[in-house]
């Protein structure tokens, strides 16, 4: 069995990881935890984060380029407030819930 509380932390750490950096850190961490933690849990949480950094980062471009349509203005304040919530609930989410990896809605799965 995993330790629960070693659970919660790493699985936190992967989706805050977000909050250190909008670059290269906030999607090292989880792909660092990923490597080597061999909880299946954390592993899971691991990808996901991964997977929503890359969504953003991806997102953010296309938005970025839509800004000069003015169209994408809006959508990157959208994106903005999208990147500072949903991990404020992934964290809660995992805080509160060890047995079951969280699944961010609403983005592409890469891993």
């Amino acid at each position: 069995m995993y330790d629960p509380d070693k659970r919660k932390l790493l699985s936190a750490f992967c989706h805050g990881a977000i909050f250190f950096s909008p670059l290269v850190i906030s999607i090292g961490v989880p792909i660092a935890i990923l490597l080597v933690s061999e909880d299946p849990i954390v592993k899971e949480n691991a990808k996901e984060s991964i997977n929503f950094h890359i969504n953003l980062y991806i997102y953010g471009v296309i938005f970025g380029i839509l800004a000069f349509l003015v169209i994408g203005i809006p959508l990157l304040i959208i994106l903005g407030l999208v990147a500072f919530i949903m991990p404020i609930v992934a964290i809660v989410h995992t805080a509160t819930n060890t047995d079951k990896p969280y699944r961010y809605p609403f983005i592409f799965r890469l891993l």
